[in-house]
């Protein structure tokens, strides 16, 4: 395993709030993660130190080896793009390209010139004078072009519309393909990035709860749908996420079922839907289906 990201008990306080509270974890060189959960979970505060833009409470942070806090060789590999990205609003997105090669080494203009014609941004308009969309593409070709080692994009696509989003995902996978680098999205379009993600991390009031492979992760939960006593027989003593129903017909989203218990479910008579990375999340997390595609 080759770790450039080494994190061990860290901790965030705000006052009383634990905003990351004792999570510890691995990165590894060119994966794509997930970082998931639902508002306020500690995301953002998670990606702030992990770039060396908030000095942790508790615990060990390592990026590249070294402390993310004022190391220019650890900063010079990381590129973070959020979603309220901010520039000074006499800049135009040339300005903002311009300028980005000051920051990243190995920043590359001709992508980013490519990137500008296929997300028609208009690179002389004022920043203060984008639409949410524009805005949220100069972050997605920076974040793109930056080509750094380490990038960490929170939410920066949300402005984007279903077309545009897709070229994001259609250039990050090309560009991860022909150059591979650690990629860490903060989503919450969770069903958009699915087929994007190798290992997924979700985070909930500040503790990691899930650090698993995203494939194995997919496998490991089953809607169990039948008679409601059926239902409430076979899910007895089980880890139950989530349970719903209608008239004497019964829901229950099981975690953890191995395949002798899914045959086990088939024998009673009982059918098993998968249940979505997506959907995952929300019973883990306990949110509603819209606090995690809506921000």
């Amino acid at each position: 395993m080759n770790a450039i990201v080494e994190v061990q008990g860290l901790t965030k306080r705000y006052g009383s709030l634990a905003a990351v509270d004792d999570v510890s974890f691995q990165l590894e060189a060119g994966r794509v993660y997930g970082l998931l959960g639902r508002n306020g979970a500690g995301k953002t505060t998670l990606m702030s130190l992990l770039t060396g833009q908030e000095f942790a409470t508790e615990g060990r942070i390592e990026v590249f080896g070294k402390s993310p806090i004022e190391h220019a060789a650890v900063l010079d590999q990381l590129c973070f793009i959020r979603e309220s990205q901010r520039y000074p609003d006499d800049f135009e997105p040339r300005h903002v390209l311009r300028s980005a090669e000051w920051f990243f080494p190995d920043w590359d203009a001709a992508f980013a010139r490519q990137l500008v014609e296929e997300f028609r941004l208009p690179l002389k308009r004022k920043i203060k004078k984008l639409s949410r969309g524009q805005l949220s593409a100069v972050g997605v070709i920076v974040g793109l072009a930056s080509r750094a080692p380490l990038t960490f994009f929170d939410e920066p696509y949300l402005g984007l519309d279903a077309s545009a989003r897709q070229l994001f995902y259609d250039r990050l996978l090309a560009d991860i393909a022909e150059r591979p680098r650690t990629v860490v999205l903060s989503t919450h379009l969770i069903d958009e990035v699915a087929d994007l993600l190798e290992h997924v991390l979700v985070i909930d009031r500040g503790r990691l709860i899930v650090d698993a492979d995203a494939e194995e992760l997919r496998g490991t939960a089953a809607a169990v749908v039948g008679p409601r006593a059926a239902v409430d027989a076979f899910v007895a003593g089980r880890e139950v996420l989530h349970r719903d129903g209608i008239g004497g017909l019964a829901t229950a989203t099981v975690h953890r079922l191995s395949e002798a218990e899914r045959a086990e479910a088939v024998g009673a008579g009982l059918e098993l839907a998968p249940v979505s990375l997506q959907q995952l999340v929300v019973r883990l997390t306990g949110a509603t289906e819209s606090e995690v595609v809506n921000r």
